[in-house]
């Protein structure tokens, strides 16, 4: 236990999120644990099925050749991946990171996650992946799987680290949230912040109630907390927030509803994610916080 692990995938959110691990460390003492997936499939990169009008003969040659072309990529592959959490380690430590251990897997990142997550007080993940400069709208295709699975707490990092000097909640009655404020009220990674509940939507004497228990307990904690209720619409209210600078880190719940319901309806937690510039700390209701 007390491990920050840490996804990597060599794009330029890794850099991000290897200091936004350091940061954590920092605060928290964890270990930090640097772990890439190496996803090579057979035949995934090379022609497919082109031997079916071939003779004999000339099928076995190009079997051959694909046999070899599937061992190269996955040499490749294997080389590219160390070169990925080396130069990771080597940042971290120019960083003054002394507990980095390395965690180099072959197969799906979904379970390379669950076989390690048992250590883990924390995930870490870019916000997007290999292809952020081509896709900038989109998130990482790895991201929402990998939220949905985790059973601790997952840290979606911006493109680039600012260290925040406060954090806000984006509140609401949900247990989720009230997951969110015993992790911070018992932790350590937000001493010193001023913590700020924000509630978009409509106001009423029940939320009221619950806004102010969960200023007071995170105020016996030792915080600066205030609370602030605010209509309008909450991807809109949120994202103007980050991008003037009034949110730096933003705590959330994440993805409350079924992939189906948000098939149909569209998901908040997405929206957000996508458009907030700011780092985002996610809480479902079945994690371990």
């Amino acid at each position: 236990m007390d491990r920050i692990i840490t996804l990597i995938d060599g794009s330029a959110y890794s850099e991000s999120a290897c200091d936004h691990a350091a940061w954590v460390a920092e605060k928290t003492g964890f270990g930090i644990d640097l772990l890439h997936v190496i996803d090579h499939r057979p035949g995934r990169s090379g022609p497919v099925n082109l031997s079916g009008n071939l003779t004999l003969g000339a099928r076995s040659e190009l079997l051959e050749k694909l046999t070899r072309h599937d061992e190269e990529g996955a040499r490749l592959a294997r080389e590219r991946g160390r070169l990925i959490v080396d130069a990771a380690k080597a940042h971290l430590e120019d960083k003054g990171c002394q507990d980095v251990q390395i965690k180099l897997r072959n197969g799906d990142l979904l379970d390379a996650v669950q076989d390690v997550e048992n250590d883990a007080r924390v995930i870490i993940i870019g916000k997007r992946g290999e292809h952020a400069d081509f896709a900038r709208l989109h998130l990482g295709s790895n991201l929402e799987r990998v939220v949905r699975i985790a059973h601790r707490p997952v840290l979606v990092t911006s493109r680039a680290f600012k260290a925040p000097k406060r954090a806000t909640i984006a509140f609401d009655t949900g247990p989720s949230v009230a997951k969110a404020v015993d992790h911070i009220a018992r932790g350590q990674l937000f001493k010193g912040m001023e913590i700020h509940l924000l509630h978009v939507g409509e106001s009423s004497e029940a939320l009221v109630k619950a806004m102010e228990a969960a200023a007071a307990k995170l105020r016996e904690a030792g915080y600066t907390a205030a609370f602030e209720i605010v209509a309008g619409d909450p991807d809109t209210i949120f994202t103007e927030k980050s991008k003037a600078g009034e949110i730096e880190f933003l705590v959330m719940g994440a993805y409350g509803h079924s992939r189906l319901r948000n098939l149909i309806i569209g998901s908040t937690t997405t929206h957000i994610i996508r458009a907030c510039p700011v780092p985002i700390l996610l809480f479902r209701p079945d994690m371990s916080a």
